[in-house]
């Protein structure tokens, strides 16, 4: 009987073009990702999250479970600029609706792998996946026998802030909320490139309630960055640990028409960089993600693509 289950890292998706004639600076991810194994030297883990049962309980559109797969593919082939080791981390596979089972186990490699001195950077998936970032993070803080004031910087056209019985995309930072309640920590949350069309009076209501700051998509403007870097700027200091998480929607459907609603206005990919770099310059990013990538309405694989410059950029 199929289970949700953890299974390691397939390295035969790493393949792409190989310039052997111009030498050591030549190469590109596919010759530099490695393999994990115990006692590796420090560096960065990528873990995918192959979910569609949180869109699915959501009512949106299927097809993110394929996402991680896509993304290792479309970063394969990026040139290499890293100091550091990248490792293949693996996948955490929900099967059918064991969204529960997955977000638990995805927290555990997340801990594990955070607990072996890595930065993790998640693959999704739908965007189920960052309460399972995010408890990983905590439990492996926890771990370390101190909780530090943890915020979560999440860029999204959707707040995700959904109460529901169930768990699902649109519930996970809800649940981060109720975690923080349990563990008697304060929940700091900013969400950036919010859409008012795309989320309920009650979405906003929550979000008051949580003292969540906010910029919506029509303050996102490339000629006046100011709100944006303010907004960023207020989360870093009130934190001291950062889980980062994107959301691909957060994009204009331009840019990005592999997700589960594309967006109509989106953020500038310009300022979406601009925000990554200030917010990864600050050393406090350990654990990152990257959600919603849904290769069955990806067109050319545009989404993958930027995806992977995204994934580029947080891995360093």
């Amino acid at each position: 009987m199929k289970q949700t289950t953890y299974k390691t890292a397939d390295m035969n998706v790493w393949q792409g073009r190989t310039d052997t004639d111009e030498g050591p600076l030549a190469l590109r991810w596919h010759q530099q990702v490695q393999s994990l194994f115990g006692n590796a030297p420090a560096g960065v883990a990528l873990l995918g999250f192959c979910s569609d049962a949180g869109v699915r309980r959501n009512q949106g559109n299927p097809g993110a479970a394929a996402g991680p797969g896509a993304l290792r593919c479309a970063a394969a082939n990026l040139s290499w600029h890293g100091s550091r080791p990248v490792y293949d981390g693996g996948d955490v596979i929900c099967h059918e609706d064991e969204l529960e089972s997955a977000q638990a186990i995805y927290a555990e490699q997340v801990a594990r792998l955070l607990n072996e001195g890595h930065k993790v950077v998640g693959l999704g998936g739908g965007h189920e996946i960052a309460f399972g970032s995010f408890s990983g993070l905590m439990q492996h803080l926890q771990a370390q026998g101190t909780l530090p004031k943890v915020g979560i910087i999440n860029f999204d056209a959707h707040l995700d802030l959904r109460r529901s019985a169930r768990p699902s995309s649109g519930t996970p930072f809800n649940q981060c909320a109720h975690l923080c309640e349990q563990l008697n920590t304060a929940f700091h949350y900013t969400c950036i490139g919010v859409s008012r069309c795309h989320n309920t009076a009650a979405l906003f209501e929550r979000a008051a309630e949580l003292n969540t700051r906010i910029v919506h998509d029509e303050q996102l403007l490339s000629w006046n960055p100011i709100p944006l870097f303010d907004a960023v700027d207020m989360a870093l200091a009130e934190a001291d640990v950062i889980y980062l998480t994107i959301c691909l929607d957060v994009l204009p459907a331009s840019l990005a028409p592999g997700v589960s609603a594309p967006a109509v206005r989106g953020m500038d990919m310009g300022l979406l960089e601009a925000a990554l770099d200030r917010i990864l310059a600050s050393n406090k990013v350990m654990m990152a993600d990257i959600a919603e990538l849904n290769p069955s309405r990806d067109h050319q694989s545009l989404t993958a693509r930027v995806a992977a410059r995204l994934l580029a950029r947080l891995a360093g």
